[in-house]
């Protein structure tokens, strides 16, 4: 299979690092395959003083990769799954997920810092509404503000005491090679994660031959990808909305574990089991289960 496959990717380290985790995977399979990394700057990377939801939501991170993608400037893009917009775009299929990294959230403290410090005056930062309200319940004394930017100028600004901590994703800090920067790791019960976090998703053109990327593709993730985005997609929420759902796949079962807090600031949890071959189906009833109850969220 001698040919040149063409990653799009966005050009932070962490995006970088991602799309050679699937490039080494191609060419370990297909060593006469060329791969080669188009990296490119998205709107969201380069908006930076201003929250998603306020700029057009999870989109602007994908919009630039998509474009190229459907142009015929790179064959395939490597995306953080959980910062896709929920809706599908059938010219452009999800063609494979990478097995799940640590799907939890983690406290990073700044360096040379023992203890968290709630009280010290400095906000604690985090920009997911998912995890502020998570995080509030188990910390209502500490005050959050919102940082925007790449994992590493986060941690820029906490070690330039901006901030007093931060709230970052586990998968991302641990692809970094940064774990010893982890001060708390939080359980799913603690701090439920979002939709697909921890996953790769490889997008592509509809229609094309994809071969090559049928050994990477992960089951399991794939499953717990369906259900997870099943639910936010039915819920209907924009990108600022405090919901998590989080899936896990054991043999031919599917469990699948959500929240969401709605205008009148109360947290719902709920959970299901079924069959991983309706995914679909469950992540689908357990949405129709929160809109049923009234709970909605206007984007402020």
């Amino acid at each position: 299979m001698s040919k040149t496959v063409r990653i799009g990717t966005r050009e932070s380290k962490l995006a970088v690092i991602q799309a050679e985790l699937v490039a080494a995977a191609i060419q370990r399979k297909y060593p006469d395959i060329t791969v080669e990394l188009v990296k490119m700057k998205t709107t969201g990377d380069k908006i930076l003083d201003v929250t998603l939801d306020k700029i057009g939501g999870k989109g602007l991170f994908v919009k630039e990769l998509d474009a190229a993608l459907s142009r015929g400037e790179v064959d395939i893009c490597v995306h953080s799954y959980k910062d896709m917009p929920a809706e599908d775009d059938p010219e452009l299929p999800i063609i494979a997920v990478s097995p799940r990294e640590d799907p939890r959230d983690v406290l990073i403290l700044p360096v040379g810092a023992d203890a968290p410090t709630p009280d010290s005056g400095v906000p604690l930062g985090c920009s997911s509404r998912r995890r502020q309200v998570q995080f509030g319940e188990l910390y209502p004394d500490w005050t959050i503000a919102s940082v925007r930017g790449n994992v590493l100028t986060r941690l820029e600004k906490l070690d330039r005491g901006e901030f007093s901590a931060l709230l970052l994703a586990a998968a991302g800090i641990r692809r970094l090679g940064l774990w010893d920067r982890c001060s708390r790791v939080f359980a799913p019960h603690e701090i439920l994660p979002s939709a697909c976090q921890g996953i790769l998703a490889i997008q592509g053109r509809r229609g094309e031959n994809h071969s090559y990327l049928a050994h990477y593709n992960d089951p399991d993730a794939w499953d717990a990808s369906v259900a997870e985005r099943a639910f936010v997609r039915r819920l209907g929420c924009g990108c600022g909305a405090p919901v998590g759902a989080f899936a896990q796949v054991d043999g031919s079962n599917l469990r699948l574990r959500i929240m969401f807090a709605g205008d009148d600031k109360v947290v719902r949890r709920d959970e299901t089991s079924g069959d991983r071959k309706d995914a679909v189906q469950l992540g689908e009833m357990l949405a129709d289960k929160i809109l049923a109850g009234g709970a909605i969220w206007a984007e402020k």
